[in-house]
């Protein structure tokens, strides 16, 4: 049986701040390996300035790409209707039954997570595992979730560096642009200028 983390997101671009946040939560929380899972349709956001899932899609896997702990899932890809975690976890259990899974969170979500669709069901179904950055205090999480049956138990902490990269910033870097190198991997930056992607 594997552990398995998963790290969901629009990845409109994937850049280091992923990466760094997969890397730390394998090391810490004891992970065989990480799945990113892009999210085809956002429940509650539009996805500013999207590709489409297939560029996203690509722009994971060369995101990945030469390091064999990270793998990308089209698991909300193939599935119709919004991307509810809940619903993502179930569909993993139905085709992965064999893996433990953790459901990987920044801090600013993790305090957000109470209003989530079945949160306990989603802690039923994987543990929690939360990404700690300057700013959220962890006693500030731990008392939001503690009316959560099984919080106490499948929420499990872990450091992340601070690094404030975002997809936005990457994406009005390029309209403006300005390079992506070092702040995405090499094969990322040359998709996006390949592609022409997220250009005015």
């Amino acid at each position: 049986m594997a552990r398995l983390g998963i790290l969901g997101g629009t990845f409109n671009p994937p850049h280091i701040a992923h990466l760094v946040c997969a890397q730390e939560a394998l090391v810490a929380l004891k992970l065989d390996a990480i799945a990113f899972v892009p999210a085809g349709s956002p429940p509650h956001k539009r996805i500013e300035s999207d590709p489409g899932i297939e560029h996203r899609m690509a722009l994971c896997d060369r995101a990945v790409a030469g390091d064999d702990r990270l793998r990308v899932s089209r698991i909300d890809v193939d599935r119709p209707g919004p991307s509810y975690t809940v619903d993502t976890l179930r569909a993993l259990h139905e085709r992965e039954p064999e893996h433990d899974l953790t459901f990987i969170v920044g801090g600013d979500m993790a305090l957000t997570f109470p209003g989530w669709r079945e949160p306990e069901t989603v802690l039923e179904l994987a543990e929690l595992g939360v990404a700690e950055r300057e700013g959220v205090r962890r006693s500030d999480i731990v008392e939001r979730l503690s009316g959560l049956r099984g919080a106490a138990a499948r929420v499990h902490f872990f450091d992340m560096p601070r690094i404030d990269v975002s997809s936005s910033l990457l994406r009005r870097r390029v309209a403006n642009g300005r390079p992506l190198r070092y702040l995405v991997p090499d094969a990322v930056a040359g998709y996006v200028d390949d592609e022409g992607l997220y250009q005015r």
